[in-house]
């Protein structure tokens, strides 16, 4: 049967939907969910409780599709292992595995390739590709707890893609997630990075699911944001931060607001204190990156003390600000950075390592 439905991507109740419509009793949807979600097999055929007639037909009318691993990079540094995994028809996207000592945290992909044209991510070079379906977002964390044999404790959607350009699968990926009969991950210990989709960020906040909603800012003002962010001339800065404020006070979540600096473009005191006056009083943080140099456009991080003179003029203004820890940076960890130098390598007729430790 053509374009099978991937039964990993069906809710608990979507699933319990169709297993009625094929006449099987209510239970059955609780079993085959515990497999696919708990268990994480790869097979149907796994499902040794379900009768092999069940199975039969479950192998007929639905797919069950898992990622393939085409290169893993261990960092020496911190040991970050970064993941590029084949989804089909020779798209790739890439996951990354971070270790902190309050537990594995791990960044998805939610489409291949991006339509957001951010010209500081390398993920958006090319464009999109396709989004993912919630099961695909939910296989990059099952692969890799079945790689590396420890439980993932948090989940942030910051890897390629635009997760709220790709809404419906992405609340369904987060309903799978978080069911008790599956991986069980508490909605607080997951985040979504957004560049600022503002009719989506209302909509998101209706579901109240409890999750840290992150927005890549990127400037502190619409002259600059419009210069790095084509999406900035749909959505103004103001709409931006007020969709945010919104969302922090209907969910009582802290806002994270990402912002990459970039040498000569938005790192210097004068930009610090223009984003501290547009944020006082909001209930955020900065979350500060130091930019990934991005060489298709002379993009390059700013100077150490510029990171710290700029953090230092928001908190001096009452702004909590962090700077990020650069992890894998012997790995190309970064959004797009691994998977665009793969797809090159591949174009090129280059055979890469399925596994490399450097």
């Amino acid at each position: 049967m053509e374009n099978k439905k991937d039964i990993r991507s069906l809710t608990f109740d979507r699933l319990g939907a169709e297993l009625e419509k094929m006449g099987e009793k209510p239970f059955r949807a609780k079993q085959i969910f515990k497999w696919l979600h708990d268990k994480q097999i790869t097979e149907i055929s796994e499902m040794t409780d379900i009768s092999n007639a069940l199975r039969e037909r479950l192998d007929e009318e639905y797919s069950l599709k898992t990622l393939k691993t085409v290169a893993k990079f261990v960092s020496k540094v911190d040991n970050t292992i970064k993941y590029l995994f084949d989804i089909g028809d020779g798209l790739i996207i890439e996951s990354v595995l971070m270790r902190y000592s309050y537990g594995n945290a791990v960044c998805i992909s939610s489409q291949a390739g991006c339509r957001m044209g951010c010209t500081f991510c390398a993920s958006a070079i090319g464009g999109l590709e396709r989004s993912l379906s919630a099961g695909e977002m939910a296989e990059q964390i099952y692969r890799i707890q079945r790689d590396t044999g420890e439980r993932v404790s948090s989940v942030v959607i910051m890897g390629s893609g635009e997760p709220l350009d790709n809404f419906e699968n992405v609340l369904d990926f987060l309903d799978i997630i978080h069911s008790p009969l599956g991986n069980n991950l508490s909605h607080r210990h997951i985040t979504l990075s957004t560049c600022g989709l503002v009719d989506k960020i209302y909509e998101l906040a209706e579901k109240d699911l409890q999750i840290t909603l992150a927005i890549s800012l990127h400037a502190p003002n619409d002259e600059i944001r419009q210069r790095t962010m084509p999406v900035a001339k749909k959505y103004d800065i103001d709409s931006v931060i007020k969709a945010a404020a919104d969302y922090a006070q209907s969910t009582k979540r802290r806002v994270t607001f990402e912002y990459a600096l970039i040498k000569g473009v938005n790192d210097s005191a004068e930009n610090a204190s223009e984003l501290a006056s547009r944020l006082k009083g909001k209930l955020c943080h900065v979350n500060l990156i130091p930019v990934n140099d991005v060489k298709e456009h002379n993009y390059i991080k700013s100077s150490e003390k510029n990171i710290q003179s700029f953090a230092s003029v928001l908190r001096a203004r009452g702004i909590e600000t962090t700077v990020r820890r650069r992890l894998g940076s012997d790995i190309n960890a970064a959004c797009g950075q691994l998977r665009r130098s793969y797809m090159k390598d591949k174009a090129l007729g280059k055979k890469g390592a399925a596994t490399v430790k450097i």
